[in-house]
């Protein structure tokens, strides 16, 4: 792996939940219960997963849920280590980050925005939950008073977020359904990472799979395959605890690690 990270033109990383897993920033267990123990004691509530979905019955309730989840996992919260020692590893390589990860830990870490595109979403926006145009809105301000503010599991109602060209209420910018709203910072990135792939076509390049699970494979795993299939000089990386594997038609051009993320970089 350390050789063919020096010796790659180009490094294509795909971050999936496992990186952030890695950096301790778990959905269940002792971090669950830290800050959402009564969402789990009135609702039955197992992780944050789930409560994400959870068929709340009024908004407040909605927004008191959703202003802590990101709170914890957005604003109130340091980089992680697998992420700054990534970028030890990379920053003067040519890279380019795809993350299905939504919690703003690249950035927080200090890769370029520009070598960045998070296909899912991330918690520090907002949009129409209605998708009535294609535009996302910064939360932080308003989130910080809805965590200050609630009470029993709900916010005061009139920090409702609601559309402002609509007036339907507001929703996460998280691709969950068919409203996902692609907004022109969206596109954008999406396009540079089109032309990073493209230019690096028939180069030796490193695949760099980390973290990514079978949730949503057609995002990161699968192209990813295909791409190393398709290029004769390119290499496929896994590194994920358990699920580190290759397709035989790629095997040889393949290194598969099933240790944890941040140990493995950390040794890199």
């Amino acid at each position: 792996m350390k050789k063919e990270i020096e010796k790659a033109d180009a490094i294509i990383i795909g971050a999936g939940a496992g990186m952030s897993t890695s950096a301790g920033f778990t959905y269940d267990g002792e971090r669950f219960e830290k800050y959402f123990s009564d969402f789990y004691k009135k609702y039955g509530i197992s992780d944050m997963y789930a409560g994400g979905f959870y068929p709340y019955e009024t908004l407040e309730e909605y927004w008191a849920w959703w202003s802590r989840h990101i709170y914890v996992n957005r604003y109130d919260v340091s980089v992680g280590e697998p992420y700054s020692t990534l970028l030890k590893i990379v920053q003067n390589k040519d890279y380019f980050v795809l993350t299905s990860n939504v919690d703003h830990q690249f950035q927080l870490a200090g890769f370029d925005k520009k070598r960045l595109f998070y296909t899912q979403g991330d918690y520090g926006l907002w949009q129409c939950s209605k998708a009535c145009h294609d535009k996302t809105y910064d939360n932080e301000e308003t989130v910080r008073k809805m965590v200050a503010e609630q009470k029993d599991m709900k916010i005061p109602t009139d920090l409702i977020p609601k559309c402002p060209v609509c007036g339907a209420p507001m929703t996460m910018n998280l691709r969950c359904d068919s409203f996902f709203v692609e907004d022109e910072g969206w596109h954008a990135a999406a396009n540079r990472y089109t032309d990073f792939i493209s230019k690096h076509k028939n180069k030796h390049v490193l695949f760099l799979e980390l973290g990514v699970g079978g949730n949503t494979p057609g995002i990161i795993k699968y192209p990813f395959w295909q791409m190393t299939y398709q290029n004769p000089k390119a290499v496929y990386a896994c590194v994920n605890l358990k699920e580190a594997f290759a397709p035989k038609e790629i095997e040889e051009r393949s290194i598969c690690i099933d240790g944890d993320i941040g140990e493995v970089l950390e040794c890199l």
